[in-house]
């Protein structure tokens, strides 16, 4: 696999947070890695609270907003997870849009149909099952993607045999392979596919679990375990945590 894509095993998120919150020139290259990789977590968390594309764009726009000007710079990583920093912070970011919604609706004779926003923070205990599926599904999406870049760059069909797979699970061997055979322009055999999937099986095992440890500021071979767990990302990600544990 391309060294690029393994990036995030120099660079957790909490040393891209000091380093997009520092004095120096890597700061605005920093700020917007962190933004490409977990934007999508925050959208997808922000659509799924309000269900309505403009306001999850207008929070995210502020999420980027506090993060460029340098709002989150003094954020301790030993306080807890980059996952629950993130959650808190866009959380917060949806009470505070509802609340101003609710005041627009007062002021106008037209009412506002978003629900009413939670009483205090502890009420978005009831939120982390969503937070941890939106986290989890960008987790899993940027995983395809970079598999889908892998096989551009290596020419080693992982996405196209994995993505097939996964989009037509109910086919048996014999009929993946003819299906792929004209797929990729050349003849296979179940045989073959097979090993394919095998192998590709353990190329997007090993992005995910890169993208795991990337999120972790402890990156304690147990604590990926936990968070994987806490994802329900294990059984994919179980023979190449084994293989690192050998290691």
């Amino acid at each position: 696999m391309d060294d690029d894509l393994h990036l995030s095993r120099i660079q957790t998120a909490w040393s891209m947070v000091r380093r997009a919150h520092g004095d120096h020139t890597a700061v605005h290259e920093a700020q917007q890695t962190l933004l490409d990789r977990y934007g999508g977590a925050v959208r997808r968390y922000a659509l799924a609270a309000l269900r309505d594309e403009d306001a999850a764009d207008e929070v995210f726009q502020e999420f980027a907003l506090r993060f460029v000007r340098g709002d989150f710079g003094k954020v301790d990583p030993e306080r807890g997870r980059f996952r629950a920093f993130v959650k808190t912070v866009v959380y917060r970011l949806i009470v505070d849009y509802q609340r101003r919604q609710k005041k627009r609706a007062r002021e106008s004779p037209v009412h506002s149909n978003l629900p009413e926003p939670p009483g205090d923070e502890s009420d978005s205990l009831g939120d982390d099952a969503a937070f941890h599926t939106s986290w989890r599904d960008e987790l899993l999406a940027r995983c395809w993607q970079k598999l889908a870049v892998e096989e551009e760059q290596s020419g080693k069909p992982y996405h196209t045999v994995l993505r097939y797979r996964v989009d037509h699970a109910e086919l048996r061997s014999p009929e993946l392979a003819a299906e792929l055979s004209e797929k990729l322009g050349k003849p296979i055999n179940a045989g073959a596919v097979r090993v394919l999937l095998h192998r590709a099986r353990e190329a997007f095992a090993e992005l995910l679990l890169d993208e795991v440890v990337d999120s972790l500021a402890n990156e304690s071979l147990d604590e990926v375990e936990e968070e994987l767990i806490e994802l329900d990302l294990l059984e994919y990600c179980r023979p190449a945590l084994d293989r690192r544990r050998a290691k």
